[in-house]
Parts: C-alpha cells; sequence; structure tokens
C-alpha cells in the first residue's frame, strides 16, 4: 500500500501596505507558523529578535498584531514566495509542488516600494523573478534555527546593512555607498553564476 500523500498546505497572507518600503521574502511559513497563524513564530527563529535589534524597539513583549503594525509603520513588509506547497516537517529542503504567490500582484499595490530581500536560499531561489519587481532584490542570511553557521552577530550586520541602505535604520557611518554597490555587485554575480548552473 503506497504512503498517504503530503497534506496541501497554505500559506500565510501579506503583511504590507502604502508605507512599505522593503518587501522581506520568506519561503513558507513553518509548522509553528501555519498553527499560531503568524510569521515566523517558531521560538527558535531569529526573525524577531532580529527586528527588535535593528528597530531599537521591544517587539518581543507586544503580541503578534502590534509587531506587525510596528514594523510595518517603519517600511517593512513581510510575505513568502510560495503560497502553497506539500511539506513533510518544516525543513525548506522538504518543500514540493509548491505554488508561487502573485508577487507581482502585490508589488503593483506598494507605491513606496524600493527592494525586495530574500530570507534564505530557498527564497532567493525566485531572484530571477522578483530582480525585475523592485530597483533591488537582496539575499539575506536566513533567519531560520537551520542556519546555524552564522552567528546572530553576522546575521545582524548583513541585515542591518540592507535596512539602512533602504532608509528602514539609520545608517551605519561605517557603511559607505561603494562597499554596499561592491557587496550587491558579488551577491548578484554568485546568484547569476548558480542559476547558470541550472
Amino acid at each position: 500500500m503506497p504512503p498517504p500523500s503530503p497534506t496541501r498546505l497554505q500559506g500565510l497572507p501579506p503583511a504590507a501596505g502604502a508605507q512599505t518600503r522593503l518587501l522581506l521574502l520568506g519561503s513558507f511559513p513553518s509548522r509553528a507558523s501555519l498553527q499560531a497563524q503568524q510569521y515566523y513564530a517558531h521560538p527558535r527563529n531569529q526573525f524577531w529578535p532580529l527586528l527588535a535589534a535593528l528597530f531599537e524597539l521591544d517587539l518581543m513583549r507586544l503580541d503578534y498584531a502590534a509587531r506587525l503594525q510596528a514594523v510595518m509603520a517603519r517600511g517593512l513588509g513581510i510575505w513568502d514566495v510560495y503560497a502553497a506547497c506539500e511539506r513533510e516537517g518544516s525543513l525548506d529542503t522538504a518543500i514540493t509542488q509548491a505554488q508561487p504567490n502573485d508577487l507581482p500582484g502585490l508589488v503593483a499595490r506598494l507605491p513606496r516600494l524600493q527592494a525586495i530581500a530574500h530570507n534564505g536560499g530557498e527564497s532567493a531561489r525566485m531572484m530571477r523573478s522578483t530582480a525585475s519587481l523592485a530597483p533591488f532584490c537582496h539575499r539575506l542570511p536566513s533567519t531560520s534555527p537551520a542556519n546555524a553557521s552564522w552567528s546572530f552577530a553576522r546575521k545582524l550586520e548583513a541585515w542591518r546593512l540592507v535596512f539602512a541602505r533602504h532608509g528602514l535604520i539609520a545608517g551605519e557611518g561605517s557603511v559607505h555607498q561603494p562597499d554596499f554597490n561592491q557587496a550587491l555587485h558579488s551577491e548578484h554575480a554568485s546568484i547569476q553564476a548558480r542559476n547558470s548552473q541550472g
């Protein structure tokens, strides 16, 4: 008797609006996030602690609705690249039969959008499509607990660079525009190389 097919999972609606300048895209909500109907609900995911450090807000003491309101008011939008998929567990590597979200439709409703940022490698697989939707497109290190090779401090600095570049937080004096452009060029070059390999 064949094993049962994985359950078809539906993602969460976008948290974005007229103030959104940076749209942050994950891959697909974890099992904990789907159960809670909240983005990044897994207690070991570093998403909310990172945003708390970047915005210098005590987000962890706020309820979920207040967290969303606080970050959206500062220009951040949150969604995923996949609207639905089949998956056993929560790992991105287990995602199959993925259905993309209507990212062009959302972007058309974000008049102040400056950039799209992908949270992790699975999300960044869509960069060939999303790069045409905004003036800038970035790949950020994943906040997932599975990304243990990056320390919190290293992730924070990578995220800070992008958030400062698009005016969501104050810029750092040590971050110069040529350095950012060079890093961005290297990032795109490596992504193009990976894409050309299949």
